[in-house]
């Protein structure tokens, strides 16, 4: 027995031994190196450090709803939409009358998806990508991340070159250049996107309140050069649904990313609530946004301080032309709307390192806050360079983009509605499933649908570049046809695909 009891003894030693052990390497982790830094400051909520894997039920916890609004009306509260807005009598030489009432049509429709998506979040806890991966597979999924990163890459360029441009309009360039204020920006949303998810939420829950306020002033400061309207010939329906084209440009990508923000939400968050609080943060500010930037875009022509504005800085230049009777409170406020851009460039900067982590499988292993420092590196070099010719530039990447996010829609939203029954538990009663191919469907159903719609879509286009046969009648149907085209092909062709692969 005594051999026995010293044996135990020497066993239970070695296990306090191996504790001991275990608990010194936890706290040099927590003290020491990259990674325990960021467990540390993971531990107080001060950044994410999960990335793309589907949040765990029990971890899916935020009952505070109502900031999914705020998060979608900062996003959509800023200069971002004003610019959009200005294309219409810009580019399109419609009214405002016209500008208005296909920016309204065309934002309510093109809203919808994306706060359809949106509510996928809570009940299963996975990015919008990540959840795609039933419709296009495991590996498929990648091309789509591809064209995804290309779109939100090309928002936070746009981003970084409007909130530049505020702050040089202030000066005039003379103390804070394009450049710089491109620089100051981006830094500042990095800063953000790198805290992650409770962070962010934090920052949109109140920073739309100084953006909407300086807004609200700049268009009071205006008001008296808002009528002078340039009269134009009544609206066509090229113009029309070229225009109506842009404006769905607009929304329809946030589709791609819609769940993203709300993962943590709680499984039992109802369904109705968060639809109307994403499809009301997204359009409402939107609408009345792109509008006043019609306004401006039809004005500027007429206002020669507003021109000067508008040639100097775009939009940006316009809005502090805008407040430039107001004296030294018009500059302050000109700061306050390039830095309102800082919650829409830091949300879509965070969207981005969730896709470069899904794109492929080996990145998961990256830790999401690291993504963010490169993303920022090339964020700056692009703006900085595009600045100098941002509307044709600005025209050519939204008149693209819009295309291929309705594809995106049509297939996932058919996938959800007619193979999956609307059921959440086609997704999450496997809890491995959305990273084992076997389980997921190939793939191929989805990649054949979203590419073969294209042969109308491409004729339907209507671009600087290029202007296929029906969109010179019809104007700009590309993405109404790529999302009804993809949708009625993965319906026969995903039926073959589950009776060849069985999933």
């Amino acid at each position: 027995m005594r051999d026995e009891e010293r044996a135990s003894l020497d066993t239970k030693q070695v296990d306090v031994d191996k504790a001991g052990l275990e608990s010194d390497a936890e706290k040099r982790s927590r003290v020491g190196g990259l990674r325990g830094v960021m467990s540390f400051l993971e531990q107080r909520g001060e950044i994410e450090l999960r990335g793309a894997a589907p949040v765990p039920y029990d971890e899916r916890t935020e009952t505070r709803y109502s900031r999914i609004f705020t998060l979608w009306f900062c996003m959509s509260c800023n200069p971002l939409p004003v610019t959009f807005g200005m294309v219409g009598p810009q580019s399109f030489a419609l009214s405002l009358r016209s500008s208005a009432l296909i920016i309204l049509f065309f934002t309510l429709i093109s809203t919808a998806p994306v706060a359809y998506l949106c509510t996928w979040g809570p009940q299963t806890g996975m990015r919008q990508l990540v959840s795609a991966r039933f419709t296009y597979g495991k590996h498929f999924i990648s091309l789509i991340v591809l064209l995804n990163l290309a779109t939100l890459t090309g928002f936070c360029i746009v981003d970084a070159i409007i909130g530049g441009q505020a702050l040089s309009a202030v000066t005039t360039g003379r103390t804070i250049s394009a450049t710089v204020g491109i620089v100051i920006i981006s830094a500042l949303a990095l800063l953000i996107s790198f805290c992650g998810f409770r962070v962010l939420h934090v920052y949109e829950r109140w920073a739309w309140i100084p953006a909407l306020l300086a807004l609200l002033i700049a268009t009071g400061c205006g008001a008296s050069g808002l009528h002078r309207q340039t009269a134009v010939e009544p609206a066509t329906a090229p113009q029309i649904l070229s225009f109506g084209a842009l404006v769905a440009s607009f929304m329809l990508p946030w589709a791609a990313l819609a769940s993203d923000f709300s993962t943590y939400m709680a499984p039992a968050a109802p369904r109705a609530r968060i639809f109307t609080y994403t499809y009301a943060g997204l359009a409402l500010p939107t609408i009345l946004l792109m509008t006043l930037g019609a306004a401006m875009g039809g004005a500027v022509p007429n206002t020669p301080t507003w021109q000067a504005g508008y040639d100097s800085n775009a939009a940006s230049g316009v809005l502090a032309a805008m407040l430039h009777p107001a004296g030294g409170f018009g500059r302050f406020v000109t700061v306050v709307l390039g830095f309102s851009m800082l919650g829409n460039l830091a949300a879509t900067m965070y969207s981005v390192t969730l896709n470069l982590q899904m794109f492929l499988p080996v990145l998961f292993r990256v830790p999401r806050v690291l993504f963010s420092i490169p993303l920022t590196g090339v964020v700056i070099g692009v703006a900085i360079e595009a600045a100098a010719s941002f509307f044709p530039a600005l025209e050519n990447f939204l008149g693209l983009i819009g295309y291929w996010s309705a594809v995106f829609i049509g297939v996932v939203i058919t996938e959800h509605i007619v193979f999956r029954g609307r059921r959440v538990a086609a997704y999450t009663d496997d809890e491995a499933a959305w990273d084992d191919a076997g389980k997921l469907p190939p793939g191929f159903a989805a990649m054949a649908a979203s590419v073969l719609c294209f042969g109308l879509v491409v004729p339907g286009m209507a671009q600087i570049w290029y202007v296929g046969p029906i969109a010179r009648v019809t104007g700009d149907v590309g993405f109404e046809a790529g999302f009804v085209l993809a949708a009625g092909l993965y319906v026969p062709l995903r039926w073959w695909e589950r009776r060849v692969w069985g999933r």
